[in-house]
């Protein structure tokens, strides 16, 4: 009857047994206006709304020039920097001139300002173990992850989380200073890694889990990831892409 139906069987809450949540849509108006209902649980419902993605049309053709580079953190303390969690202590701290957030469980650190396309270098570390990443424009993610010997993947250290693998290894070892060097225009990406091309002009097909800003025709800000384990960020500068 014009009605779209999906379920995921997962653990909604820790101690959870696995159970159904079921989403339900219909077409009103050219969104998709819904509900969701974890199954036989009457208080976790609650409605939502789909809307098409927008079409971006830039490409990173070779006619985007750099304008001037701005320094995201400052070395000193978290100015230009909140918690993606209102309310919440920020958790994050400066020492000896690094960004870190001390432990996991740590919320996200959000940049006050928002950019559109742009190139961005960062430097950073993690522990063994470790996971962390950064987000562009508040919706794609570049995976930071102590992956040791595993395969390739959507998952692994430098890829687009869940969407683009990396085409070769670049890592270096846990506590070793690393770089990323990311180009972003429209939905284009390029991530180097460590000064090895890993991702090369590849379309990002939608947001990935670390979004937390879903319109995607306009400006968004980066996103550091601290809620996974411990990271220390040294330079994030970002240099704006115009024509």
């Amino acid at each position: 009857d014009g009605q779209l139906e999906f379920v995921f069987e997962k653990r909604y809450g820790n101690a959870s047994p696995r159970k159904d949540g079921i989403y339900r849509a219909k077409l009103v108006g050219g969104k998709l206006e819904g509900t969701f209902e974890v199954e036989g649980e009457p208080g976790s419902g609650m409605t939502w709304t789909g809307v098409r993605a927008p079409e971006i049309r830039e490409k990173d053709d070779g006619s985007w020039k750099p304008g001037k580079p701005i320094e995201l953190f400052n070395g000193k303390d978290l100015s230009g920097w909140h918690t993606r969690l209102a309310g919440h202590d920020i958790g994050w701290m400066v020492t000896d001139g690094l960004l870190n957030n001390g432990k996991a469980g740590v919320p996200d650190l959000v940049s006050d300002a928002k950019f559109w396309n742009f190139t961005l270098h960062v430097e950073y570390r993690i522990g063994k173990g470790s996971n962390s990443g950064v987000g562009l424009r508040g919706r794609y993610e570049v995976q930071i992850l102590d992956d040791g010997d595993r395969p390739l993947s959507v998952h692994s250290n430098g890829a687009l989380y869940s969407r683009i693998v990396p085409s070769v290894e670049a890592s270096r070892p846990p506590g070793e200073w690393q770089t990323f060097d990311i180009r972003l225009v429209g939905r284009d990406v390029t991530v180097v890694l460590n000064d090895r091309k890993i991702i090369d002009k590849q379309v990002i097909e939608g947001l990935t889990a670390i979004a937390h800003d879903p319109d995607e025709a306009k400006p968004g800000p980066i996103i550091l990831q601290g809620d996974h384990g411990p990271v220390e960020f040294g330079k994030i500068t970002l240099t704006p892409l115009a024509r």
